[in-house]
């Protein structure tokens, strides 16, 4: 009796013995061939670089545009993206890099509002051992507390419309050349590089006076308002103080569309009075095919593919350029319109 159990339990351990080998042999197999494929796809899994990114909000189609090109491209370079929206708010952002820098995130990106206010929290992201990279505005910080900027050149983009307007007047016989300015938002770099740019190219010609400049905050009811207010005081009519509007350089396509709502509602012509925008937005280039507008500048919101890139770069350690410029075209009234093509947002 002791015999008999004594050889079924060697039997069942056996068993046991031959099961596992059996197991460990398929896994093995299975791992190796896993591997194999692996290789074979250059799709060897790593873990996932984490990005907290922060937006300033939704302002305009050529934002939303913006930040679904940092969805894209995040999601086509397998990094995982934490996103804020500040809804225009500074505080908001300071609050949402925070955060990122609590959760640990691998980088930061953010857009700012405003070009100062950022130090302190750079530094708190610098001592957490957290890169960090500006995006499509610039700040006034000290440059060791932050790894790289990459968006566009205001300063070039308010040059390019300055040089449309001169090339435009060339021939102009007019002593006076009467420009009102629809601003940016206050204290912003994109703001301030362009109009900085503008005045760059005409402040050597007499002729070009900018006798109004008001501050619209890139937002298309803003520019509404600023106009309304223009026409209302001037008598309907396409004025300032008495002026002749000659020439309106608006910062963004949104203040623009803003103004040229407020133009076809008061129903008060702008034949004669040159119109230049910054953005192309595909409403502003359908604008100037049909004679609206003059001239707009690109500003070129699909920065997620690059963005990433420097991301990847940082995060293995390398050091990435101080600043990385989008190439950026311009559209004039002289174009053949027939070669644009659908902008996507």
């Amino acid at each position: 009796m002791k015999h008999s159990t004594k050889v079924i339990l060697i039997s069942g351990f056996s068993l046991i013995l031959v099961i596992l080998a059996v197991f460990l042999f398929v896994k093995i197999r299975g791992n190796t061939a896993n591997i194999f494929d692996r290789q074979k796809n250059e799709e060897i899994p790593s873990e996932r670089l984490i990005l907290g990114f922060s937006q300033i909000g939704s302002e305009s189609a050529w934002r939303t545009r913006n930040t679904q090109s940092i969805f894209e491209a995040a999601e086509a370079k397998n990094i995982q993206l934490i996103f804020d929206d500040a809804q225009q708010k500074q505080e908001n952002q300071l609050k949402a890099i925070r955060s990122f820098i609590v959760y640990q995130v691998d980088v930061i990106a953010f857009v700012p509002i405003v070009e100062d206010g950022w130090d302190n929290v750079l530094q708190e992201a610098k001592d957490a051992g957290i890169p960090v990279i500006i995006v499509d505005r610039q700040i006034k910080a000290d440059p060791s507390l932050y790894a790289g900027f990459l968006g566009e050149n205001g300063f070039e983009e308010g040059r390019s419309a300055a040089k449309f307007l001169v090339e435009k007047c060339a021939k102009d016989n007019r002593y006076r050349i009467n420009i009102v300015e629809f601003s940016g938002t206050e204290n912003s770099s994109v703001a301030t590089g362009r109009a900085e740019g503008f005045r760059s190219v005409i402040k050597d010609d007499p002729r070009f006076n900018i006798m109004y400049s008001e501050d619209g905050d890139f937002l298309r009811s803003r520019g509404k308002e600023i106009m309304d207010k223009i026409l209302a005081e001037n008598k309907g009519q396409l004025m300032f103080n008495g002026h002749k509007i000659d020439a309106i350089y608006s910062h963004n396509d949104s203040m623009t569309l803003g103004l040229l709502d407020s133009l076809k509602q008061k129903q008060v012509p702008a034949n004669d009075t040159i119109i230049i925008s910054i953005d192309a937005e595909q409403k502003s280039i359908d604008a100037l095919t049909q004679g609206k507008l003059n001239c707009v500048v690109e500003c070129n919101p699909n920065l997620g593919p690059i963005l990433m890139e420097l991301v990847k770069q940082i995060a293995s350690g390398k050091e990435i350029p101080k600043v990385t410029y989008m190439h950026e075209s311009v559209f004039t009234e002289n174009d053949d319109f027939s070669l644009y093509k659908p902008r996507g947002y």
